[in-house]
């Protein structure tokens, strides 16, 4: 017989401690460009529809969304990791409507085993104090992640058009795969028209459901647009700037996709849902 006061006592405990925060990974098998892009753009869209968002630039090799945005020079998680800065030094607030930080680049790498400790309590903090945290990363040459929640957050492989981005994007779901366990992967497919997403995503969804026993989930797409760049050069986001513009209508789409769930544990079969016109 179930234990009544204990059932009460738990279903308060859940409503007091309200919604766990949202953490997406993204991996990108495309320029580093075209994710920071992507990035900025996604992080704008969610804010704008009211949710709280940081962006970590966790990038050690790549150009990092901190150094898009020209705020890599300040304080890190490693620096608050190390007690030099408090971490409302290290958010710092974008024009575009949310927070960045930085991780701390390739200084990461060298860190001590307490260290790397502490870095991942600070990110832990940090993802505490947010509703939700898209993180710009890396699937590192030693086959990990600067903090162990990124690997067991949700994951978003970012892939092009092209054969070169398609065989890029399905040999890191394959080292993903190796070091992390059978788990679901998101594919994000840009710079696309919908044809040509869909064909990205099925493609890729058989060849990894046959070859790697891997499910995958499309996360939907972005179509190439002039508006993208137009916006980039002005320092806004494009949702801001041309809210009309097909890739605007595209990452409003997608951000209302990520605030209202998360990725399904298991990847559906079939087609890839098209954010643009």
């Amino acid at each position: 017989m179930a234990n009544f006061d204990f059932d009460q006592a738990e279903g308060l405990r859940r409503m007091l401690a309200g919604p766990k925060p949202r953490i997406v990974t993204f991996l990108a098998a495309c320029p580093a460009d075209d994710k920071g892009a992507m990035l900025v753009n996604l992080g704008a869209s969610l804010a704008r529809a009211g949710n709280d968002v940081i962006l970590v630039d966790a990038c050690s090799e790549e150009y990092g969304v901190a150094q898009r945005l020209g705020v890599e020079r300040s304080a890190s998680l490693l620096a608050v990791a190390r007690q030099e800065a408090g971490l409302n030094q290290a958010v710092r607030q974008v024009p575009q409507g949310f927070g960045v930080v930085s991780m701390a680049g390739k200084r990461v790498s060298k860190a001590g085993v307490e260290e790397a400790r502490r870095l991942a309590k600070a990110f832990d903090v940090l993802v505490e104090q947010a509703g939700m945290v898209l993180v710009d990363g890396e699937f590192g040459n030693d086959d990990s992640f600067p903090v162990p929640l990124m690997a067991s957050a949700e994951i978003v492989i970012q892939v092009g058009t092209s054969a070169a981005s398609i065989t890029a994007a399905y040999a890191l779901i394959k080292r993903l795969s190796q070091h992390l366990g059978r788990r679901p992967f998101g594919i994000l497919v840009t710079g696309a028209s919908e044809a040509e997403a869909k064909v990205v995503y099925d493609n890729m969804s058989a060849a990894a459901s046959r070859y790697l026993a891997v499910q995958l989930t499309s996360m939907g797409s972005v179509p190439a647009d002039e508006y993208l760049q137009r916006a980039a050069r002005l320092g806004r986001a494009v949702v801001d700037a041309f809210p009309l513009a097909g890739a605007s209508v595209a990452f409003r789409q997608l951000a209302g996709r990520f605030a209202m769930s998360g990725m399904p544990q298991r990847g559906r079969a079939g087609g890839s849902t098209h954010l643009g016109l």
